[in-house]
């Protein structure tokens, strides 16, 4: 499936990274990029808000207006730098809730990794891994330290052999098709005709074979290190500049609550992630 349109979410410390990124996919595949800034509201109890009176809340507003216009300038210089077609929204309520709303209607999300030093909305440290879970679309998380130009030369796959690996390679191909090399890393795999197969990565280095996509199937055993520092150590070692892996959660009451190797990676990233349910 072709990238035709891109959602981005534009806020906190990776907007920079996570406009001028998005504009060069879309550039890349002339795609049409939407750029969204949710305005989150202040959650106040009524009674302090009462003693804060108008004054402060007039500055909290303020404050959030000037942050939406300082994201539209950094998205406006982004897509005006790749010459791509683009529309601007602004949103106010639940980051969650909003980008959902939007991405829906996209091919893909792209969203920044959340700064623990840096204020921001309750829940907003888990924002992309949410979004990954219950979105249904593939979610791209960029980090919100270093420079990011582009993704997909050096591309690495985490890959299991599970529904959710096997989703985000598939969203991910697109991405991959002007890939220099490919590596594919199976983490402690299970041989057998209901897992990896009888050789562990064979398989799938010949489905992306068949999509013009050279790939070089390793698998490591790691039973001492959690599978998320695995990962990231192999793909700086492998000088990946995107990680491809399938976004793992569990249910608990009311909620999707990501797993372990999820939110390291998530947490710890260094390069651009794509991630799928």
């Amino acid at each position: 499936m072709a990238i035709k349109d891109i959602l981005v979410h534009i806020g906190g410390s990776a907007r920079k990274n996570c406009a001028d990124l998005a504009a060069s996919i879309a550039a890349k595949n002339e795609a049409h990029l939407v750029g969204l800034h949710v305005t989150g509201q202040p959650d106040i109890p009524p009674y302090i808000e009462a003693q804060l009176g108008a004054e402060v809340l007039d500055v909290q507003a303020k404050f959030a207006k000037d942050e939406a216009t300082r994201s539209e300038a950094l998205f406006t210089a982004a897509v005006e730098a790749q010459g791509v077609s683009s529309e601007w929204r602004v949103a106010e309520g639940d980051p969650l809730e909003n980008i959902q709303l939007h991405a829906r209607y996209a091919d893909i999300a792209i969203i920044g990794q959340a700064n623990p030093d840096e204020p921001g909305p309750a829940g907003g440290e888990d924002l992309a891994g949410r979004l990954a879970l219950s979105l249904g679309r593939p979610v791209l998380a960029v980090p919100y330290a270093g420079s990011f130009d582009s993704v997909g030369k050096r591309v690495m796959v985490a890959w299991d052999a599970g529904r959710a690996a096997a989703r985000a390679l598939g969203d991910a191909l697109p991405m991959m098709k002007d890939a220099e090399e490919v590596s594919v890393l199976s983490v402690n795999p299970e041989t057998g005709p209901e897992a990896h197969g009888e050789v562990v990565g064979m398989d799938i280095a010949a489905h992306l074979a068949r999509h013009g996509i050279k790939a070089d199937a390793q698998h490591v055993q790691a039973h001492d290190m959690e599978v998320g520092a695995m990962l990231l150590s192999r793909a700086a070692d492998f000088g990946a500049d995107l990680i491809v892996m399938g976004a793992y959660g569990h249910a608990r009451w009311r909620e999707l609550v990501m797993g372990g190797a999820t939110r390291h990676i998530l947490e710890h990233m260094t390069v651009p992630v794509l991630m799928s349910h």
